[in-house]
């Protein structure tokens, strides 16, 4: 079953529909309601690997829905510390609760100063508007 609509206020958003939760130098990412749902059901999460370092605004990995494969994008720079092997397991997690079980990975941050860069809940809900 599909999450209702939500962009919590507390997250840092990418124009490309990803989302950052910032704990010190640590950021959990996973994409948003929007990109799920235009998504449709995913089917299949292809993470980077542990150790593998991800540069901001280039592809980190991929998520496959019934509709399509897409590449997801990276909104900071950093490390990856962490993979949600529960979302490897079952991708439609992400479908239910993008923001919670679905988290895709943590990073350690590489550059604090690309936090500056991302767009607060308001600025979000006013991009989509545009879409």
């Amino acid at each position: 079953m599909a999450a209702d609509e939500t962009y919590p206020n507390e997250l840092k958003y990418h124009r490309e529909h990803d989302w950052a939760r910032l704990e010190g130098d640590t950021a959990t990412l996973g994409i948003t309601w929007y990109a799920q749902d235009a998504l449709g059901e995913l089917v299949h999460f292809e993470p980077p690997d542990v150790g593998s370092s991800l540069a901001r605004d280039e592809s980190y990995g991929e998520v496959e829905s019934v509709k399509a494969v897409s590449d997801l994008i990276a909104p900071l720079s950093g490390e990856v510390v962490e993979v949600n092997q529960a979302v490897v397991e079952a991708p439609e997690t992400v479908n239910s609760d993008p923001y919670g079980q679905g988290w895709l990975v943590k990073i350690k941050l590489s550059d604090q100063g690309e936090v500056d860069d991302l767009l607060d809940v308001q600025a979000y809900k006013k991009l989509l508007e545009e879409v």
